[in-house]
């Protein structure tokens, strides 16, 4: 038998009959036996396999395997040696191969979830949805060791560069003190000496003009709110006109209300509008200068042109801002070169409009002919933001984009797609601009979680700009706003920085925050303002100190009924014992967008505002002296629906009667249930 063969030993001239590994083996196995042992080698290869299942049997818990070498008989005697190398080799060769497929596909699949754990969605979702071990967690990309930032890299506050700016009258008087610097009843006698002056007109025009003007900048709207709108939906931009005599809100179930707001502090609704086909929400609005026409758009290359008129109850115009034959030659649209639009703004002279666009490009649109004017691909990533320069002028526009730049465009020129000048200094993608509207300064939003002022004069070359962007900029940290915080150790101040003031305290996360200039005639220009995704607006001075803040989120918490289930005892009574207080909406504030009306002391906020952010207000804010309570009509605090209507629901004595109800209901005996008990 070949086996016995195998154990019993070989001669030597059968090594050349083997592989080398297997010859020498058995030939130190066979100087080991005495030549009086071959004949029983058998017996002892019986005995010893008797043996090993004794010790199989003992051992079933342990994982074993048995090693079975058979070496045939050479049926062609004269093979060579080199036949069976040539045959072990080949072996040997596919083997190596078998092993090295195996490790490529797993370094592969390893690879391939290093990719998915580091895109962002992918992340936040896992994050969010699962818990996960140690082993999980190595999947993640991890964040490089680094270097303790200097604390002290933070622009200073107050800006010396703001302090010239609110000393050079071109943001207010310095005559008055800033709210909150002085005691509070210095600040109400000096106000009140202003009226005073006021009503019996001391001093000669000019001192009049003033005293106005400075009386003005001191009425800093307070968190009282006047007025809370409900909607069903988030809101996501809400202004006034230039004249304060319209207010618009848009929101996410892609419909625009309007309201006649030639009295402020009683508002009358107007018509409300929609967007047919849009994709997830609108994402913004733009009045004509004259008051009547609204354009308003969506994620879609169509923009809706909307008479405020309200007896005109058509349809709205649809003005096409993309070129279907351009799609398949430009990479960054799709097959019918459409795109989606983050921004619209109409020119000064109502004319034209600017938009912003996914794939960084910014069209300008003339709607008397109905056709695209330019449209070009100026920027790396979306176009957030864009504005004009100047009301009067058509000509100089400006555009924000998550590149982390704001560029400045001459339309008379925008054939070459060459930039007329660049402004560099955030270091995360911008959310919104603002022009003051004459022509020089300009405001912007970034996710770097600073506000920024501009100057025009201090504009940078377009050669300047493009030596530096290819070989000065950081690259960015990819902070998802939509999802996490912001690591401040990731901010510092660019060294390319060519703005005036920079910002800080606000938070600009979940969306696309919006920031204004405060106007002159409420204000006297005084003040810059943004939302917040804390549920505030922040109001600061020129030179980035804190003015104020508007509390929105304290205003309306738990202003409207929660959803159904989870209202307890009473509107602040809690929440029921049997709801999961961990995964259950608590109520949410993002104020999205804010605006400060051209001729009254107050404030309009827009917000995602409700039980997990999934309903909207606008709510109105105006300057009381932190009065809880006043006089006039309407009742501070009063809640009404969309169209300004009272709705019982929104009050909490209405819900309490209803709940007794249920409650006392609960407790009547179910006529289903006597049944039952009678068959019992």
């Amino acid at each position: 038998m070949a086996s016995q063969r195998a154990v019993s030993g070989a001669s030597p001239s059968d090594n050349s009959t083997t592989g080398s590994g297997a010859g020498d083996d058995i030939n130190l196995m066979e100087e080991e036996r005495d030549d009086g042992e071959d004949e029983n080698a058998d017996d002892d290869y019986a005995d010893g396999q008797d043996e090993d299942d004794e010790i199989d049997d003992d051992d079933d818990d342990e994982v074993g395997f048995d090693v079975q070498v058979e070496i045939e008989d050479d049926e062609d005697e004269g093979a060579t040696a080199v036949d069976h190398s040539e045959t072990y080799t080949s072996f040997t060769l596919l083997h190596t191969i078998w092993l090295i497929l195996r490790f490529h596909l797993a370094t592969r699949t390893r690879y391939l979830l290093r990719v998915l754990a580091a895109h962002p969605d992918v992340r936040n979702i896992i994050r969010f949805t699962t818990d996960l071990d140690e082993d999980e967690l190595a999947l993640w990309p991890r964040r490089r060791r680094r270097s303790t930032p200097d604390p002290n890299r933070f622009p200073k506050v107050p800006s010396t560069v703001g302090e010239e700016l609110m000393a050079s009258g071109d943001f207010g008087s310095n005559d008055a003190q800033t709210p909150g610097r002085d005691d509070r009843m210095k600040g109400r006698k000096r106000l009140a000496r202003r009226i005073l002056d006021r009503e019996i007109a001391s001093g000669n025009f000019a001192t009049q003009v003033i005293n106005r003007r400075t009386m003005a900048q001191e009425m800093l709207p307070s968190s009282n709110a006047d007025t809370i709108i409900n909607y069903d939906d988030p809101v996501y931009s809400g202004q006034f006109s230039d004249d304060g005599n319209f207010f618009f809100a848009v929101t996410k179930d892609f419909k625009v209300r309007m309201y006649d707001t030639s009295n402020p502090y009683k508002w009358r609704y107007y018509k409300t509008v929609s967007y047919p086909y849009g994709q997830w929400t609108l994402t913004d609005a733009s009045l004509s200068p004259d008051n009547k026409y609204l354009a308003y758009t969506s994620i879609r290359s169509t923009v809706c042109l909307a008479p405020t008129d309200p007896n005109d109850m058509g349809d709205p115009y649809n003005l096409e801002l993309g070129d279907p034959g351009t799609g398949f030659r430009n990479p960054r649209l799709d097959r019918r070169g459409s795109f989606g639009i983050w921004s619209i703004r109409f020119s000064g002279d109502g004319r034209e409009l600017v938009a912003g666009t996914t794939g960084g490009s910014i069209v300008v649109y003339d709607i008397e002919s109905r056709r695209p004017l330019h449209r070009i691909f100026g920027h790396d990533e979306d176009v957030n933001a864009v504005c004009f320069a100047d009301k009067s002028s058509p000509h100089i526009l400006y555009s924000g984009s998550d590149d982390t730049t704001i560029k400045v465009w001459d339309t008379r020129s925008m054939g070459d797609s060459r930039e007329a000048g660049a402004f560099i200094g955030h270091i995360e993608g911008l959310t919104y601009l603002d022009s003051k509207g004459d022509g020089r300064y300009i405001l912007s939003n970034g996710k770097d979680q600073s506000m920024k002022l501009w100057d025009l004069r201090m504009v940078m070359s377009s050669a300047q700009f493009s030596n530096i962007r290819a070989n000065e900029r950081r690259p960015g940290t990819n902070f998802d706003y939509r999802w996490g915080r912001y690591d401040e150790d990731d901010w510092y101040h660019d060294k390319n920085d060519n703005s005036l003031v920079t910002f800080r305290g606000h938070r600009v996360m979940r969306t696309l925050i919006r920031c204004h200039f405060s106007p002159p005639g409420s204000t006297n220009s005084r003040y810059v303002y943004s939302g917040s995704e804390d549920g505030k607006v922040y109001i600061w001075n020129m030179d980035a100190t804190l003015a104020g803040k508007v509390d929105v989120f304290q205003a309306t918490k738990n202003t409207r009924p929660p959803p159904p289930g989870q209202w307890h005892g009473g509107w602040h009574g809690g929440w029921r014992d049997d709801i999961d207080e961990v995964n259950s909406p608590r109520w949410k504030t993002v104020v999205r967008d804010a605006s400060w009306h051209p001729t009254a002391p107050m404030i309009a906020a827009s917000a995602w505002n409700g039980y997990g952010t999934e309903q909207g207000t606008v709510t109105t804010h105006s300057w009381n002296e932190g009065a809880e309570d006043d006089e006039a009509e309407p009742k501070m605090g009063l809640r009404v629906n969309a169209k300004l209507e009272h709705d019982s629901h929104l009050y909490p004595a209405h819900l309490e009667r209803n709940e007794r109800i249920r409650h006392l209901n609960s407790l009547l005996p179910n006529a289903d249930d006597d049944e039952n008990d009678d068959d019992d």
